[in-house]
């Protein structure tokens, strides 16, 4: 059984999310799998790396994972906690945020993103949560991480059922300058999609052992361009599979 066949999904997903963020230096993570990854990032490529939470915590040294963006948790002993006009204001719009990470349930070839509703926005079949301050995320941070559980024509789609995050690419066609570079990386169970700046679409650059690049492109709703020089991706080491369980979140409030 290979290194890859033995880990979960949430623990495939948050490593390789983790070893993206390598260089960087603050992260506007949410609760969940960006957690996790952030988490053990700072354990391993990035030591350096300060976390920020929409909540208004940044440079949280949690004793253990937050259930939630607001556990009390993160108040203890972080660097500041600052109230939601300056964090998105002068924070995130300041341009002070290397990467923010965000989720979704569908994605297009630029990295627009829609978390509102799959169908008809009038008489949906499912509702989602909504933007929450995603879009502010995207438009603001210097570029964006996904990390999307699905890898299915239906979650990586031509059109969007509803377009809650517009790529800066959307943005600028409709006059609006966002800061960054919208999403650059897409982590999922096939592999990784990236792009480097605005006008590119997404491509598949790397696979996970086993997996080929027709079945990720099977797999996606639009005619995905895969790189020349296609990478496939180290399995999660023991070591960082020791400190994701053992340390990040021995208590699995996440690892499932």
């Amino acid at each position: 059984m290979s290194a890859t066949a033995e880990v979960t999904s949430s623990e495939l997903l948050s490593v390789v999310a983790s070893r993206e963020l390598a260089a960087r230096r603050t992260v506007f993570a949410g609760i969940g799998l960006p957690t996790l990854a952030a988490s053990l990032a700072h354990l391993t490529v990035a030591p350096g790396l300060e976390i920020v939470y929409e909540s208004g915590v940044c440079g949280a040294h949690p004793s253990h994972l937050p259930e939630t963006i607001a556990d009390a948790v993160l108040i203890t002993g972080a660097e500041a906690v600052l109230p939601m006009p300056t964090l998105f204001g002068s924070v995130l719009q300041g341009g002070h945020i290397d990467v923010g990470f965000l989720g979704a349930a569908q994605i297009d070839r630029f990295g627009s993103l829609n978390s509102s509703v799959i169908g008809e926005w009038s008489a949906p079949k499912v509702r989602l949560p909504g933007s929450g301050g995603a879009l502010e995320v995207m438009a603001s941070a210097r570029e964006v991480f996904v990390v999307m559980r699905r890898h299915d024509p239906r979650s990586f789609t031509e059109q969007l059922d509803f377009c809650t995050s517009p790529a800066p690419d959307r943005a600028l066609a409709e006059g609006i300058r966002p800061l960054g570079a919208g999403v650059t990386r897409v982590i999922t169970e096939l592999g990784i999609l990236a792009r480097e700046r605005v006008g590119e679409e997404l491509r598949l650059t790397a696979v996970h052992p086993g997996v080929t690049a027709d079945q990720v492109r099977a797999a996606t709703g639009w005619d995905l361009q895969v790189a020349v020089d296609l990478a496939t991706i180290e399995p999660p080491a023991p070591a960082e599979l020791r400190l994701l369980r053992e340390d990040v979140d021995p208590d699995r409030v996440y690892l499932r």
